[in-house]
C-alpha cells in the first residue's frame, strides 16, 4: 500500500468564536525555574496563541511545559529552564476565549471523517495487527526518504539473535535516524557481539552458560577500558548487532542512565536532565518514533513528543508507536496523556522480525 501524508487543516480564525478572541495575557516569571500564577501548560496537540491580533502556532511543543513569548514567537519552555522576567502566557482555557486555542482535529479528513492513521484507538492482545504492519511498512518507506525515524529500545531487543539481527538490518537499511536507549540495551547487544550471550544466556538457544553472570560486566569493563563504544567495536572486531550498526552507519544514539546501571558504559548519561536534553534534541527532529520493550524510556519519550511536527513550514503528523508484550505498558503511556500513540501488544522479537521481512531486508 502506498503512503499519503495527511493534509493538515488549520483553524479558521475568521469565524466565530476565534475571530473575536482576545489577545493572550502574559506575566513575567517571578524567578528562575518558576512560572507566575495562572500559567498555561502545554499538551501534545497544535496550540495557537493570539498576540498583537495575530495567531501564532507553537512550532515545537511538549507536554507539561509553559509557553513563553520571546523574539516574536511562542517558545515552549520546561519549568527548569524558565528565567526570571521571561513573559509567560497565562490561561487555563483552550477554546480561544483567553487567546489560546488547542486544535485537536487538524488531521481529520473532513469529507470522510476518517483517515489512514487514526488517533485514540484502544488496543489489546486480541487485536489483529495485520493492517497495522502494512501501514507501518508503507510509513517507514516514506519516512526513510522524507522524514526522520527515531527508535526507543529496551534490552529485550538484544536478548534474541533474530531480533538483534533484524534491528541491525533496519539500521543498515536506512530505517533509523537515531536511537534512544539505556545502559542495558547497549551492554547486552555488545555482549552478544563479543560473547554471543545476553546476561550470560546464549542469544540463540537461551541456554545459561557457566559464569555467564560475569559476561555483561566483563563487556562493560572492556568498553570502559577502550574509552568508548566505537573504539570497543573496532578493537574487538565486533561485526554484528545494533550498536555495531549504529557505529558503522553513523546513526547517533543517546544512552540515558538509571540508578540501577552497572558500570555504566562510557557514553551513558548519568545526569538525568542532560539525558533528557539529549533525548529531546532527537525527538524534536523526529517524524516517526517507535518505542519497544522499555516502559520507562517509552513514557519519557512520550512526554516529550507532540502529535505534530512543522517541517519546511508545513504541519504534518508525528507518528508514535508503542510496542510491548504487556498491555499495561502500552496503556500506561495513554494514561500519561500521550493520546496520539498507536499501540501494538506483541513481543519485540516478533515485531522486529516482521518489520525486517515486510521491508524486504
Amino acid at each position: 500500500m502506498s503512503f499519503v501524508l495527511p493534509v493538515y487543516h488549520a483553524p479558521d480564525f475568521t469565524r466565530p468564536p476565534l475571530c473575536g478572541a482576545p489577545d493572550v495575557c502574559m506575566a513575567p516569571a517571578p524567578r528562575d525555574g518558576a512560572a507566575p500564577e495562572g500559567y498555561h501548560a502545554t499538551g501534545i496537540w497544535p496550540e495557537y496563541f493570539r498576540v498583537n491580533g495575530q495567531w501564532h502556532l507553537a512550532a515545537q511543543s511538549r507536554m507539561d511545559c509553559v509557553p513563553v513569548w520571546q523574539d516574536g514567537a511562542v517558545a515552549i519552555v520546561e519549568f527548569r529552564r524558565l528565567r526570571a522576567g521571561q513573559m509567560v502566557i497565562l490561561g487555563r482555557t483552550e477554546d480561544g476565549s483567553e487567546g489560546i486555542y488547542v486544535h485537536m482535529d487538524g488531521f481529520v479528513d473532513r469529507q470522510a471523517q476518517t483517515g489512514g492513521f487514526a488517533f485514540r484507538q484502544s488496543r489489546s492482545r486480541e487485536t489483529a495487527y495485520s493492517r497495522d504492519y502494512n501501514e507501518l511498512y508503507s510509513l517507514l518507506r516514506h519516512e526513510k526518504e522524507h522524514g526522520r525515524i527515531l527508535w526507543v529500545l529496551g534490552p529485550a531487543c538484544a536478548f534474541d539473535s533474530d531480533a538483534r539481527s533484524a534491528m541491525a538490518a533496519l539500521i543498515a537499511g536506512g530505517y533509523a535516524h537515531g536511537l534512544l536507549a539505556g545502559n542495558a540495551l547497549a551492554t547486552h547487544d555488545l555482549e552478544g557481539g563479543l560473547l554471543g550471550t545476553a546476561l550470560g544466556q546464549d542469544i540463540y538457544t537461551q541456554e545459561s552458560l557457566p559464569n555467564g553472570h560475569y559476561h555483561h560486566i566483563d563487556v562493560i569493563n572492556k568498553v570502559r577500558a577502550c574509552g568508548s563504544i566505537p573504539e570497543f567495536v573496532r578493537t574487538y572486531g565486533i561485526s554484528d548487532g545494533i550498536m555495531h550498526a549504529c557505529v558503522t552507519h553513523d546513526v547517533p544514539f543517546v544512552l540515558a542512565g538509571s540508578i540501577r546501571d552497572d558500570g555504566p558504559l562510557p557514553e551513558v548519561l548519568g545526569d538525568v536532565y542532560a539525558a533528557q536534553d539529549a533525548m529531546r534534541a532527537h525527538i524534536a527532529q523526529a517524524t516517526t518514533i517507535i518505542c519497544m520493550a522499555s516502559a520507562l524510556h517509552t513514557i519519557a519519550t512520550g512526554n516529550m513528543t507532540p502529535a505534530y511536527r512543522e517541517v519546511d513550514g508545513r504541519i504534518r503528523p508525528l507518528y508514535f508507536y508503542s510496542v510491548d508484550v504487556s498491555e499495561f505498558a502500552v496503556n500506561k503511556l495513554r494514561d500519561r496523556g500521550s493520546l496520539a500513540v498507536r499501540t501494538m501488544v506483541t513481543n519485540a522479537q516478533d515485531f522486529l522480525v516482521n518489520l525486517r521481512r515486510g521491508l524486504g531486508l
